[in-house]
Parts: C-alpha cells; sequence; structure tokens
C-alpha cells in the first residue's frame, strides 16, 4: 500500500519519474514494515520480471493500445471494442473498468510518449513478452478489417523502442498483413533459402512459437502463444507444396 501512496505523491510532484521513484521507495517501505500488495495475475504475469507490478504493467500496455489506435488520424469503435473486450476477457468488468479510469485520469494530465513507456517496459520484461505485444497491437490495428500503413510505421516505431529485432518485427507483421513472400516472411527466410534452410527455420520458428514454452496459466497468453504457431505451421505448409517438399 505504502508503494502506491509513494507513486501518488512523486507523480505530482516529478511526473512519471516522480511516481517510479515513489513507486520503489514505498516498495523498500513496504518490505521493511511487512505490508503485502493483494495483486492478481496479469496477462503477462509469467514474463514480466519481479520489479515490474501488474497495475504498471497494466497502464503502459493500455497506453501503448492507445497510440495504435490513435495512429491514422480516427478513433476506430472496432479497435475501442477489441481493447475493451480483451481487458474485460482478461481481467473482469469491474478490474477493466477501474483500469480504464486510471489510464483517462492519467492521459487527461499528461501526453503519452511511445519512447518512454517502451523503454520502461524493456527494462523490465523478457524479450518473449515484446513479441506478444506487438502480435497484440497488430491485432488492435486489424480489428477493423484493415491494417493502415501509418499504424503498420507506428508499430514499427514501438518494435524498435522496445528493441524487437527487424526479422522478428516482419515475421510478426506477415501474420496479418499478407504479401507474396509472406510464407518466407514469417519463417524469417528469404525465398532463395534452400529446402534444408526451410526445414531448419521451420523447426527453430515451432521452437519460438510453440505454445509449450509458454508457461501460465493464462487463456489469452495461450491463445496468442497458439494463433502464432498455427500461423509458422501454415507458412511452412505452404512452402511444402510450393517448393514439393516431403
Amino acid at each position: 500500500m505504502i508503494k502506491w501512496v509513494g507513486a501518488f505523491i512523486g507523480f505530482f510532484i516529478r511526473g512519471l519519474s516522480g511516481a517510479i521513484l515513489g513507486f520503489f521507495a514505498g516498495s523498500v517501505l513496504d518490505s521493511l514494515f511487512g505490508t503485502k500488495s493483494n495483486t492478481t495475475r496479469t496477462v503477462f504475469t509469467d514474463f514480466t520480471r519481479p520489479n515490474v507490478s501488474p497495475a504498471d504493467f497494466e497502464l503502459n500496455l493500455l497506453s501503448l493500445c492507445s497510440i495504435v489506435i490513435k495512429a491514422d488520424g480516427q478513433i476506430s469503435q472496432k479497435e475501442m471494442d477489441y481493447v475493451r473486450q480483451y481487458f474485460v476477457g482478461t481481467y473482469g468488468k469491474d478490474k477493466a473498468n477501474a483500469i480504464f479510469r486510471t489510464f483517462n485520469d492519467i492521459n487527461k494530465k499528461r501526453e503519452i510518449s511511445a519512447q518512454r513507456i517502451c523503454a520502461f517496459l524493456t527494462q523490465r520484461t523478457r524479450y518473449e513478452v515484446r513479441l506478444q505485444l506487438l502480435h497484440f497491437l497488430f491485432g488492435i490495428a486489424q480489428a477493423d478489417g484493415n491494417v493502415s500503413n501509418p499504424e503498420v510505421n507506428k508499430i514499427k516505431e514501438i518494435a524498435g523502442y522496445l528493441r524487437v529485432s527487424r526479422v522478428d518485427f516482419e515475421s510478426i507483421m506477415a501474420m496479418f498483413i499478407k504479401s507474396a513472400d509472406n510464407s518466407y516472411k514469417i519463417l524469417e527466410i528469404d525465398k532463395t533459402s534452400t529446402n534444408e534452410e526451410v526445414k531448419k527455420a521451420y523447426r527453430n520458428m515451432a521452437k519460438k512459437y510453440h505454445p509449450d514454452r509458454v508457461n501460465t496459466q493464462d487463456e489469452a497468453i495461450k491463445k496468442g502463444a497458439e494463433e502464432k504457431f498455427k500461423q509458422v505451421q501454415l507458412a511452412y505448409e505452404t512452402i511444402q507444396k510450393e517448393r514439393g517438399i516431403g
């Protein structure tokens, strides 16, 4: 409890940086006085590092959602509904509404900075969760039936801030935007790759996105992992048929 009071006071004194300092200072006091926080498991709990709280992650995730929704200058109701449905399905209606209220209050007082948010998340999350984040952001962009160029550019910018590699970004993008060499992009190889290189790439990607590697009971994470794994399998099957690979 003390850490949230510290974060609240710090925010009004020095903004986001003050909130972060206040939170960590309060965390130290919490540990000294034996105060326990009653936090719930969130979508990315199993992937985040110990020093990022569920509340911090929820608000930063929602901030990135807002940035993508506003990327093309039009606020799509379908994209808004996609985000709300995701949060309600993951956290429950009451918890989701509380998150949205907090986000709206903060959003009115301070402009959202993608670079600042991503710097915070990059230091406190594993690479796997950042890949999952990009997949989720592309899902938002596609919710209205079309991923626009401004949305792609904004997610690409976010990927850079999150230190996601170019090939991983293009692989995830290919799962949402179809092109002639789509299957090759998903497997992170070129059309000039040999059959053996194709097989090796499939094995590597299958390991990378296999649902069994996602050690979580969260249905949202499982669904995302299963979807990416299916895309990898489909890409490989497409190349198999194209080349006659046995």
